[in-house]
């Protein structure tokens, strides 16, 4: 066993068995609280799980009686030292016989039983026909007690029911009414002893009784009231309409309102919600304050959207102000699609935009929301990326409140063994040891209750927490669907049962709280409210204090343009080339990084041309200048994927990380720079959320490599290229995909160009292939300094990052602005030309060389480095600057069924058509393709060597 000086125990104080146990073990003669305390937290593990614990502790704890005899005599002795060590008596004496000793060890057992399974036994289902097998660690013979223990008084040890000595029978009922009632507690697979034992107090000093005012149940029955009436109108007045509903899950009005006004209370200002589809007009209406008459004409057609698609009612979000204790809380619900649990990284990107602004990461400034449906929170991958997430440096938001509305049944999937692995929905939050308190709907106090805690502790520790609101779904998926052809026995349960609200109402009219003529009257006035149009949330503010939210209108309006002045002073760059080369004394760099960055600063101070990543970083460093917030993540930004940023720097001597971009200046605008847990999907959903929330900012996210994105196309599909047109939500997030053939195979090659292409339409996003680093730094520039927020898809380089050719001097960067198109760069006679070889990216390097060696006078080469916007009219004025010309083509690296073919041809082919001349259009590139590259680097070198051919017309080597 592993030695302490800490572990010295009384054996005088022990009986005699014990003594002669602790003489065998030779251990010291004194025993700390301390070391007891220790001990009792090692010991609880093992009884949850052996294997949590050090083997030599394992070894130790293993080596006491098993079967019908309790475990570790002696370690219990110890534990019940330690826990009475204040009163400085021995809580067993010589005199007390060995049975008696057994049996209150036993009790240390049952009360662990309880604590690690009582949820197993909770009343959590509504309908009561969840089938939950016997546990064995709550019966008491499991544990080496009878019935005729029940009234034998024994030492409590730590359940904190408020006295150090009960009965047997006094805590079996204490334990019930904790841990088996509406609430099931999990929280003992949590390793953090302060956490636990939080807990453990809130939970047991309750004894499962609420301390609810009169008052505050009057509120519960007027929200339940309300969550209920909403559903009943809609249903009488719409019939047949989809609203996919709260029924069965009323309780979740109630709940929300007590987060809310928890959360303002202790001073919070903004509360971000997001929401799967049911149960969501319920919220916009009773919890966020939308007009019921705005609902109404939604249903019936009238509301048309400003611009765009615009989308279904329960997929729209919401803004308002509420008034709390504490003051006016700013509420936030986020739009979102279809798409499960989606909306979760988005809300949490948004949330850190809030508290970046708020200067409060992780405070309690801010709160998100996110409620999730149960067999989409257990099935769908990216809640398990944002729970990754949650405590990491460049993404925790202080944690989250997750509510789960548990409906039983997904979609038409009702048997828990079809729709997951695990007992409940909520276990993949065990991941980060968050807390899972899971209550029945039916029992409104309990959940509100329970939401207070919930709520408390999120406040106390800054982590996640999980509410499992248990309820079931009255009707099916949504109202024009029959659920009892699914699951006929739990709609035959569902249809005989009373609501929530009703049997709520029952109980306070029977506790004599309110009378049934008032709770009529309470329907009768919600509905009334309802007709007459009139708010009905709690507490809502009609004229909000505007200061507690982004104003967004400088950045609305405009028309989309590509012209924009991003000229910099050019005596300023060097000032920050210089501060970009600064670092502190003694600062270490490792020998190959320093060699970057000391050619880096004569390449900012214009002693010689720069290559990619000093434009780049110094594009971010005049960003900041001007006033701009920065924040750059992704997968190895810091250095860069391919070695070439380096705008984080790593002291050899002791890895201390230095950023030069955060000391441009005194009181600049924050910058930073995230490298990134192994996601993409959740990390691009997260920087949708805080673009969309910070206007005033460049906010960045780079794929390792290009075609990683794939693993984020639902974040691209509904939400960057789609947001605008759908919510008019404008974002001006900026995505750098490596995207370049460079014979690295298929998997490596392409950032999917054609699919952002595909998805271009109404101006809604920049797709753009720069060729030079002052491209680059104007393409940032333009990003925030022209007041028009779009997302930007940078198809980014990756063997041009050092390609010799692939230079810009510092005045191509303190003069100018980004080109969408850039004319052929030699000298070449206009009227000489008749071929115009249009291409973007890289390729444009390999035809320009191949070019030059054959001296060739008629072909021009022409880079279109903005895709979309589609530049016509700077392609025009190219065509027209050639006067016998008679061939284009179009050059490309991929295939041809994939890269901008299919996008740009109908462009050129209308251009051509409309310059009335006799051009012909033509393709070179690969041909088509199932993979976008081939694996072979000879195959590979074959394919280039002949589309540079085919493009130039000459015969391939």
């Amino acid at each position: 066993m592993r030695s302490s000086n800490r572990l010295i125990f009384a054996v005088k104080e022990m009986g005699p068995k014990m003594q002669e146990v602790a003489n065998a073990l030779r251990l010291d003669t004194e025993l700390s609280a301390d070391s007891a305390a220790y001990i009792e937290e090692l010991y609880e593990q093992y009884l949850t799980s052996p294997t949590s614990v050090s083997d030599d502790w394992r070894t130790y704890f293993d080596k006491f009686p098993k079967g019908d005899q309790p475990h570790g005599a002696v370690r219990e002795q110890f534990l019940l030292l330690g826990r009475n060590a204040n009163r400085m008596t021995p809580v067993v004496s010589s005199s007390v016989s060995t049975a008696h000793e057994h049996r209150q060890i036993g009790i240390l057992q049952l009360i662990a039983g309880y604590r690690n399974r009582g949820h197993q036994k909770a009343k959590l289902d509504p309908l009561g026909i969840a089938k939950r097998e016997e546990v064995p660690d709550l019966d008491l013979s499991t544990h080496g007690l009878t019935k005729s223990d029940l009234d034998t008084v024994f030492n409590t040890a730590n359940l904190a029911i408020g006295k150090p000595e009960a009965t047997l029978g006094e805590m079996v009922d204490a334990m019930e009414a904790i841990y088996c009632q509406s609430i099931g507690a999990e929280y003992m697979h949590i390793v953090n002893t302060a956490e636990k034992r939080w807990i453990q107090q809130r939970l047991e000093g309750a004894r499962g009784q609420y301390g609810l005012s009169v008052e505050q149940k009057k509120n519960i029955l007027e929200r339940l009231t309300a969550a209920e009436g909403l559903e009943k109108y809609l249903g009488s007045k719409y019939v047949g309409a989809k609203r996919f509903g709260l029924e069965g899950a009323e309780s979740f009005i109630p709940m929300m309102n007590e987060l809310i006004q928890q959360a303002g209370a202790v001073g919070c200002k903004e509360v971000v919600i997001g929401m799967p589809h049911r149960g969501r007009l319920n919220v916009l209406v009773n919890t966020m304050g939308k007009n019921p008459a705005e609902l109404f004409g939604e249903f019936e057609g009238k509301a048309l959207h400003k611009k765009g698609s615009g989308d279904v009612k329960y997929h729209q979000g919401f803004s308002s102000n509420v008034m709390t204790a504490g003051g006016e809380v700013h509420l936030a619900l986020a739009f979102n699609p279809s798409h499960l649990e989606i909306v979760g990284p988005v809300v949490e990107g948004s949330v850190r935009a809030r508290q970046v602004r708020r200067k409060d990461i992780g405070g309690d400034d801010v709160l998100p929301i996110i409620i999730h449906g149960d067999a989409a929170f257990a099935g769908q991958g990216v809640n398990m990326e944002t729970f990754q997430m949650s405590q990491t440096r460049g993404y925790t938001v202080g944690g989250t409140v997750h509510i789960i509305v548990n409906n039983q049944v997904g979609f038409t999937t009702s048997n828990p063994k079809d729709a997951r692995s695990t007992e409940y929905c909520t276990d993949i939050a065990k991941m980060v040891q968050a807390p899972i308190f899971h209550v029945n709907g039916d029992d409104p106090e309990a959940v509100v209750f329970i939401t207070q805690l919930a709520h408390d502790f999120r406040h106390t520790f800054r982590k996640d927490v999980v509410l499992d609101l248990f309820c079931y779904r009255r009707r099916g998926h949504n109202e024009a669907d029959e659920p009892s052809g699914t699951q006929p026995s739990m709609y035959k349960a569902i249809s005989q049962k009373a609501t929530t609200r009703t049997l709520y109402a029952d109980t306070l009219v029977q506790q004599h709280i309110v009378d049934r003529a008032t709770a009529d009257r309470m329907i009768e006035r919600y509905r009334a409210d309802l007709e007459a149009g009139k708010h009905v949330a709690n507490a809502l503010v009609l004229e909000p204090n505007k200061k507690m939210f982004v104003d967004w209108k400088p950045y609305l309006g405009m028309d989309y343009t590509d012209d924009w002045d991003t000229s910099f002073s050019l005596e300023r760059l060097k000032e920050l080339g210089k501060i970009m080369h600064e670092r502190p004394e003694g600062f270490e760099l490792q020998r190959q990084v320093e060699k970057v960055i000391d050619e880096r600063l004569k390449m900012q101070t214009g002693e010689i041309p720069l290559n990619w990543g000093a434009a780049e970083v110094l594009a971010y460093a005049t960003i900041l200048d001007d006033g701009y917030l920065v924040r750059i993540s992704g997968e190895d930004v810091g250095r860069g994927t391919f070695s070439h940023r380096h705008a984080k720097l790593h002291n050899q001597k002791n890895g201390q990380e230095y950023l030069p971009l955060c000391h441009i200046k005194e009181n600049q605008p924050r910058f930073a720079l995230w490298d990134s847990l192994l996601s993409e999907e959740a990390v691009l959903a997260y920087e949708y959320g805080y673009a969309t929330t910070q206007p005033h900012a460049l906010v960045v996210w780079e794929a390792q490599f290009g075609d990683f994105v794939n693993c984020a196309q639902v974040v691209i599909d509904q939400f960057i290229a789609s947001g605008e047109t759908k919510w008019e939500r404008v974002c001006g997030l900026v995505m750098l995909l490596p995207h370049g053939f460079e014979g690295q195979g298929p998997e490596h090659s392409s950032a999917r160009l054609e699919r952002f292409l595909q998805l271009c339409a109404e101006d809604n996003m920049q797709v753009v292939t720069p060729t030079t680093p002052a491209q680059m730094f104007h393409l940032l520039r333009r990003q925030v300094v022209r007041p028009l927020r779009k997302p930007l898809i940078v198809m980014a380089p990756k063997s041009l990052l050092r390609h010799k050719e692939a230079v810009s001097t510092l005045n191509d960067l303190a003069v100018g602005q980004f080109k969408t198109v850039i004319d052929e760069v030699d000298t070449l006679a206009h009227d000489a030309v008749t071929r115009v070889v249009l291409c973007g990216g890289k390729v444009y390097y390999d035809l320009l060389a191949k070019r030059r060696s054959c001296a060739l006078e008629n072909t021009a080469i022409v880079r279109v480095e903005q895709l979309y916007p589609y530049p016509e009219q700077r392609i025009a004025e190219v065509f027209a600057s050639y006067p016998n010309l008679t061939d284009v083509v179009w050059c490309q690296e991929e295939p041809k069924n994939q890269g901008a073919w299919q996008f740009i041809a109908p462009q050129l082919f209308e251009g051509i058509a409309q310059t009335e001349r006799a051009i012909k259009l033509k393709f070179a590139g690969r041909k088509v393709a199932a993979a976008p590259a081939c694996g072979s680097p000879y195959l590979h070198a074959q394919q280039q060597n002949q589309l540079i051919s085919d493009a130039l017309a000459i015969e391939a080597e």
